[in-house]
């Protein structure tokens, strides 16, 4: 129990400092004050991999760019808000674009949409060092998501083309087997 108490201060603590250093960099904090639950109403004809429709909108107070998230982590973003509902772009859709982070290699990453399972994610540093198996999170520089969200697991590295290298990633929440979500509420000061 000693034990348990003293993980739980050190995480208050890394927390707080955490915060105190975002703001000193003037990023978006990384905690939440809140999440909405919603679930999941209705896919995309015809690209189930590109957009879910959840049974919330902006009278619960989902607003346009929030993230989602399911079991496992990312998921995608809210794209568009009526009264009642909203639609999350995924990260699987050809229009998404999520600043990422590679944890091992400690280096910033973008992770785009290909329309199938595994989105690419590209690396623009000489020679990244990046392998199967690496984890990839938001990127804490993000200032459109919340830092350290889990995302996913490096699946395959494809060949080093024009100055940049691609690999498929395996996300750690499957789009594709999602009934309800957390819609994430930001806390901006």
């Amino acid at each position: 129990e000693s034990i348990d108490q003293e993980y739980l201060i050190k995480l208050n603590l890394l927390q707080k400092d955490n915060i105190r250093l975002r703001e000193i960099l003037s990023l978006q904090e990384s905690s939440t004050t809140e999440s909405i639950t919603a679930a999941v109403i209705s896919r995309k004809t015809g690209g189930w991999w590109r957009q879910i429709i959840l049974n919330k909108g902006s009278n619960d107070g989902v607003e346009i760019g929030s993230a989602v998230i399911g079991p496992g982590g990312l998921l995608g973003r809210v794209n568009d808000s009526s009264l009642f509902t909203s639609s999350v772009t995924l990260l699987t859709a050809p229009e998404s674009k999520v600043g990422v982070w590679v944890d091992r290699i400690q280096i910033n990453g973008l992770l785009v949409g290909v329309g199938d399972d595994y989105p690419s994610l590209i690396l623009y540093t000489k020679d990244p060092d990046i392998k199967v198996g690496d984890f990839i999170s938001s990127s804490p520089s993000s200032t459109l998501l919340p830092s350290n969200i889990p995302i996913g697991i490096v699946k395959s590295v494809d060949e080093r083309l024009k100055g940049q290298t691609t690999a498929k990633i395996s996300l750690l929440a499957k789009p594709q087997v999602i009934d309800w979500v957390q819609i994430l509420r930001v806390n901006t000061k």
